[in-house]
């Protein structure tokens, strides 16, 4: 079966920096794949380079079997590749429907925009008692939600989540993860990147642990328990 995602011997610069080396990984249709690895490990420059936001210095890019080296993010995104970025992307002097509404008329089309609200606030409840608050008086959670619950309805075949944890309570952070799951069950693949591995290890099926910019381990999340915590002390 094509992977929805392969990356093949990818490097990447920043400039005269080196960040990846030799990366190569798949993911699967349907299945959850953990990239972890400490503070600077390469983990986010992976995500930017799988999603088009960053162009591989070498190696190559495939998406269903299709080189896309080099493509940028909106044609990978055309290709049905999210990716939410690491941070609180959302427009401030927005209210949370207004922020919501221009995502989903660009993917859903202007009669999709209402379906697309519903599902939103079935998913994050929470978000449907903020709808008319401006996204930027938000709590921090609340702004993950709202970022994250743009793609969530879109369903795209591969999410690519940076550090969805960072920052947040435990509670947010357990609510998010039951987001994910939900779109993995309904047929979505996904790349979890991450630092705190405890949520990532319990939704994903398969572990990448990078060190330095290259890959320095793959297996099983069961597998993975013990090579993780002895490579570096996630953080609290």
């Amino acid at each position: 079966m094509t992977d929805v995602l392969e990356l093949r011997s990818v490097a990447a610069a920043y400039g005269p920096f080196r960040a990846l080396f030799d990366v190569s990984f798949g993911v699967g249709p349907g299945e959850a794949l953990a990239l972890v690895g400490a503070n600077g490990s390469g983990k986010t420059t992976v995500a930017r380079v799988a999603s088009g936001l960053v162009a591989p210095t070498g190696g190559a890019v495939l998406v269903e079997g299709i080189d896309v080296t080099g493509k940028r993010a909106f044609d990978l995104a055309r290709l049905g590749i999210a990716h939410a970025i690491e941070g609180r992307s959302v427009f401030a002097t927005l209210t949370v429907e207004e922020n919501l509404s221009l995502a989903f008329r660009r993917s859903l089309g202007r009669r999709g925009v209402r379906a697309g609200l519903e599902e939103a606030y079935e998913i994050f409840p929470v978000l449907g008692r903020r709808k008319g608050q401006l996204a930027g008086t938000l709590s921090g959670g609340e702004q993950r939600m709202l970022s994250l619950a743009r793609v969530l309805v879109e369903k795209p075949k591969l999410l690519i989540a940076d550090e969805l944890s960072l920052g947040l309570a435990p509670i947010i952070v357990d609510e998010l993860y039951a987001a994910l799951g939900r779109l993995r069950a309904a047929g979505s693949a996904l790349l979890i990147v991450e630092q705190q591995v405890a949520h990532a290890l319990d939704l994903c099926d398969r572990v990448v642990l990078l060190d330095h910019g290259a890959v320095r381990w793959t297996g099983t999340s069961a597998e993975a328990v013990d090579v993780v915590t002895q490579t570096f002390e996630p953080s609290h």
